[in-house]
């Protein structure tokens, strides 16, 4: 009888360009090919991934690729081929996993030079203690990279990656070059900030509004010069001829397993480069005198508990982009204080077209913005149908029974193929190979569970997504609970935050705040606000506040046909007219008024649109009526009905 020929991938890996082991990617792929053909193997497809890190998965695209053909059985293999276990991963957890993961589909792994094999009973303990010490070694690997780095270092040489702006890197020997176009935005920055006292903010626009930009190192990078980049240049001492190495050092995060963060180091080496310099050291001097008494990072030394609140929130009417907060230190001459002004202002840094940046040169008083800002919602939440919608939301329960419903009906169906798959397992155990049939039939059982397989890996998917939806409506309900809770106590909460604990707020609560070009007759300036759940306003959910309020007047005009030819002349005579319901329509303000001076009772504009309409009296289409379908909108109380029924009475409307 034929025997069933086995399948394979094979996968290869260098960690560089360059040899590793004594193997390059070529030669490993030999040795497996040669491997393969011995044990009698089909190769299906191989993957290689060149230049890459074996610290975990995530930086090796095609093995995360072969990771995923295994799962979609694209090309029903029966074992993985590698040169090495280190080949296959150098981070212990991530080697199992990955194993484990291969295994659940019915893969092996078998590491040709180290002998092991996944599918013998020895193989996954080798495994297990070898990945273990490919870990400790990828360890010492990169302390013998960080000595090659720091080796280079010592002689004046760029120790690694992307050359610093004002350079280009020569590949062949590893020194800078001077980029003759970029060296002189290099000086221009340091004669700005040393010579003309600019920040990195002025210098930023400066460049930007000359016409001055930086090569993009990513594609979606903008070409515009930022405060960051500014900041770096200043404080690189490259550009005095001095090479630096180890001013940053890998830290772990803590609580994870493959996280790490940069941090600065005052401990450095500082060699004297074999690079030229592109400023002389008395101005490099200077420059660290003046960066030492300005400060790398910015401390508060007054208004220690100022924030500025709505910083970001608040978006230029020009270009869009968030306000930020500035502040003018004035000193009165007599007294001899001093009295800090802030301020809201654009920053101009993006082009409203091809050629021009933002010209929004208003500076907005952080005291009356942030009180204009605070005026709308305490007058909001006085709104007694706002604090009635606001405990409604708060007495919902989060509905995810239709989710629970449908998760525990894949669930089943997820039970019942899982079952299918372990009795078509165990017949596949119990088939005799000497059966002539044999073939035939495993291979039939081989597909029906490949079905099986892939059914699952639906079942599963679905689930998770399920999970996530049902973990995600509870943390939404969460958050938003919170902010309703402050709203109805906003009126006594607000005032005793800190600033800081204000401008969270605001952040949670509000996700935009439109401009007016200019301030309006009336000194507004707030547009509209828009928010980050719905609330109750003036008569209607929303999740928008429109603050443009118009004063209007009402016309009807019927539009027809004029034969000029026939037409009659009629005059009337306004004093033989009845004086009207349309002239004599109070206005909501009105209504409200007379209803709190007769009866002491606050009713609001939804109440009396309500009314209205049970009075057949036109309030619009669409007046004071929410979007949502399924709006839940408070009804006007009897009195309430009662006092507003008797102004439209006492203003002639009904």
């Amino acid at each position: 009888m034929k025997k069933k020929k086995l399948r394979c991938y094979i996968y290869v890996r260098v960690s560089t360009s360059m040899q590793v082991d004594g193997y390059s990617l070529e030669a490993q792929r030999e040795r497996l090919l040669r491997f393969a053909e011995f044990q009698e193997m089909e190769v299906v497809r191989e993957y290689c991934d060149a230049g890459k890190s074996g610290k975990n998965i995530s930086g090796r695209p095609e093995f995360s690729q072969m990771l995923q053909d295994i799962a979609e059985d694209r090309d029903r293999v029966d074992f993985i081929l590698v040169f090495k276990l280190s080949r296959f991963g150098r981070n212990a957890a991530d080697v199992l996993n990955s194993l484990q993961y291969i295994q659940d589909f019915g893969v092996n792994l078998i590491c040709v030079e180290d002998g092991i094999d996944s599918s013998k009973d020895s193989g996954k303990l080798t495994i297990t203690v070898l990945s273990a010490v490919a870990e400790i070694e990828r360890e010492n690997i990169l302390v013998q990279t960080m000595e090659g780095r720091r080796q280079k270092a010592r002689e004046g040489k760029w120790n690694g990656g992307q050359a610093p702006f004002g350079y280009e890197l020569d590949s062949k020997n590893g020194t800078l070059t001077v980029n003759s176009k970029e060296a002189e935005i290099v000086k221009i920055i340091f004669s700005k900030f040393v010579n003309e006292g600019l920040g990195a903010d002025s210098i930023c626009d400066y460049l930007n509004q000359h016409g001055y930009q930086k090569k993009k190192v990513k594609k979606n990078e903008l070409n515009y010069f930022s405060r960051g980049l500014i900041m770096k240049i200043l404080d690189n001492p490259v550009y005095i001829g001095k090479i630096a190495y180890g001013r940053t050092a890998t830290e772990k995060v803590k609580g994870s397993r493959d996280q790490y963060k940069r941090v600065k180091t005052d401990d450095y080496m500082l060699i004297d480069g074999i690079h030229e310099a592109i400023v002389d050291q008395e101005l490099w001097e200077a420059a660290r005198i003046r960066r030492k008494e300005t400060g790398v990072k910015w401390n508060k030394t007054h208004s220690l508990e100022h924030e500025h609140i709505l910083s970001g929130i608040l978006r230029c009417p020009v270009c869009g982009s968030g306000l930020v907060g500035t502040v003018r230190r004035r000193k009165n001459k007599k007294s001899g204080e001093y009295k800090d002004d802030f301020y809201y202002k654009c920053l101009h840094r993006k082009k409203i077209d091809d050629i021009h940046f933002c010209n929004f040169r208003l500076v907005l008083n952080q005291d009356e913005i942030n009180h204009q800002t605070e005026e709308i919602i305490l007058d909001m939440v006085a709104d007694p149908e706002f604090r009635d919608y606001m405990v409604s939301k708060l007495d919902e329960k989060v509905d995810v029974s239709a989710l629970e419903t449908e998760k525990n009906q894949i669930m089943e169906q997820l039970r019942q193929v899982m079952g299918a798959k372990k009795k078509l397992t165990e017949m596949m155990e119990r088939l005799d190979i000497g059966d002539k049939h044999y073939d035939r039939k495993y291979q039939d059982m081989q597909d029906r569970q490949n079905v099986l397989y892939d059914r699952i890996s639906e079942l599963e998917e679905a689930i998770a997504d399920i999970e996530v939806k049902i973990s995600g409506a509870y943390e939404e309900k969460i958050t938003t609970d919170q902010l309703y809770k402050i709203l109805l106590n906003f009126d006594k909460m607000y005032y005793k935050m800190s600033d800081l604990e204000k401008k969270r707020f605001m952040r949670e609560f509000i996700e935009g705040i439109e401009l007016y070009p200019e301030k309006q007759k009336d000194g507004r300036i707030l547009k509209q606000i828009s928010l980050g759940f719905p609330v109750f306003y003036e008569g209607s959910e929303g999740d928008t506040i429109w603050l443009h309020k118009e004063n209007t007047a009402e016309t009807v005009v019927l539009l027809s046909k004029l034969n000029t030819k026939q037409h009659i002349e009629v005059e009337l005579n306004l004093d033989e007219l009845d004086l009207t319901a349309a002239e004599s329509k109070a206005t909501y303000d009105e209504i409200k008024a007379y209803v709190l001076e007769k009866y002491g009772l606050k009713v609001s504009s939804l109440y009396i649109s309500q009314v209205k309409r049970k009075c057949g009296l036109d309030v619009g289409q669409n007046y004071n009526l929410s979007k949502k379908e399924d709006a839940k909108v408070p009804q006007c109380p009897p009195e309430k009905e009662a006092a507003i029924m008797d102004a439209l009475k006492h203003f002639h409307m009904v």
